[in-house]
């Protein structure tokens, strides 16, 4: 469980985070959407690690980071996993080798242990017989999945995703985000997904943190929001016709 409490962040006098209450469950896909500009980037980076806030409180299974000695820290960075927008993946190095590298960096694990460690991400991303191949030989799908499997090849307590289907089509979306929900629920992680997707927020929005200038603007899930009385909301997500129409049918 994470837990995010009044916290407050700004970027040259300019206020971005203006105060966030938030709590994100293990076992559930957590998601932050709202409009560029809203903060869910810096809200995502800060509870990473990456920003410092200025004021507040983030807890991590009830420990607050902000008291946590080096050593407490550096074991809380290997709890956590990452999956970068751009998948960040390097491509000099196979599949198997991008997925190892985080064990040879911060673990004592022997080449035995890393390769089944290895061989059971892969399983779980379903990616069979990719292991030789460079990122280039592979889809765009593939890559997220590769950058997932890299993500939890750790056992992470913690998952991260920054915009997890930025360049994917829809349908190729659909299933990325059910692998993200599937690897959520059964290793019982806590996720949290900073998305722009609509599709996103209809298929796997089990809880929904809106922001709205640096504020929560609102929470629920995927049900609740279609029918939330909230102007600013409803303008972000009915703003395509598609959506309008769903809504006008829901509300029949």
């Amino acid at each position: 469980m994470i837990e995010v409490k009044n916290i407050k962040k700004s970027f040259q006098g300019r206020d971005v985070l203006k105060g966030i209450d938030a709590t994100f469950m293990p076992g559930q896909t957590n998601l932050i959407i709202g409009q560029s500009g809203s903060g869910k980037t810096v809200l995502l980076k800060s509870i990473v690690g990456i920003h410092e806030v200025d004021s507040g409180n983030i807890l991590f299974n009830g420990k607050q980071v902000s008291g946590m000695k080096f050593n407490e820290r550096q074991k809380l960075r290997q709890e956590i996993g990452m999956v970068f927008q751009a998948g960040a993946l390097f491509d000099s190095m196979t599949v198997s080798d991008n997925i190892r590298f985080p064990m040879d960096m911060f673990t004592k694990m022997t080449t035995k242990e890393k390769q089944y460690r290895v061989d059971k991400c892969i399983d779980m991303v379903e990616l069979e017989n990719a292991h030789d191949l460079f990122p280039s030989e592979i889809s765009g799908g593939m890559q997220k999945r590769v950058a997932i499997a890299r993500a939890i090849s750790l056992e992470p307590k913690y998952l991260f995703c920054d915009e997890p289907n930025s360049g994917l089509d829809p349908m190729t979306s659909i299933v990325i985000d059910k692998l993200i929900q599937r690897i959520t629920r059964d290793l019982n992680i806590t996720t949290v997904i900073n998305t722009h997707d609509m599709n996103s927020v209809m298929e796997i929005g089990e809880k929904i943190l809106f922001l709205y200038q640096g504020e929560k603007g609102w929470e629920g899930n995927s049900e609740e929001i279609l029918h939330a009385e909230n102007e600013d909301l409803n303008r972000f997500v009915f703003a395509s016709n598609i959506l309008k129409k769903i809504r006008s049918i829901e509300n029949k």
